[in-house]
């Protein structure tokens, strides 16, 4: 079986080929030997690696915005400090949803801990003022 990815780590978005092994199963990708991947079109080992997990293991680093009461904003920007599961991000996104936090924020301040069990914390991307 063949898979068709673009790699998304830099850029350069390299399309790549990615051949998989027979006891591959898309509802239990973790089981089978990832490193019987056999990846093509890649121009750096970044690439390897990225369709190997991307077809394991997904994950993205979410961004978003969280409402501020008090602040010169209503609005910071926030960032998970690591990538959570890409079949978590709208649950993740329905949490932060609901999340209002009170100025002052402080760049790089922690929004929520451990969001969602994912052991990844939400952070703050900028500092908001008490208006």
């Amino acid at each position: 079986m063949e898979k068709k990815l673009t790699c998304i780590i830099c850029p350069m978005g390299c399309p790549l080929e990615v051949t998989l092994p027979e006891n591959y199963n898309p509802q239990n990708p973790g089981a089978c030997d990832i490193e019987a991947f056999v990846v093509k079109g890649n121009t750096c080992p970044r690439g390897v690696v990225y369709a190997k997990k991307e077809l394991t293991y997904p994950e993205r680093t979410l961004t978003c915005t969280v409402a501020v009461v008090g602040g010169n904003r209503p609005l910071v920007t926030a960032k998970t400090k690591g990538e959570v599961p890409k079949d978590k991000l709208l649950d993740c996104m329905e949490a932060v949803r609901r999340v209002v936090i009170k100025a002052p924020v402080a760049a790089g301040q922690v929004i929520v801990k451990d969001l969602l069990h994912t052991g990844i914390d939400l952070v703050s991307c900028e500092k908001v003022e008490i208006k």
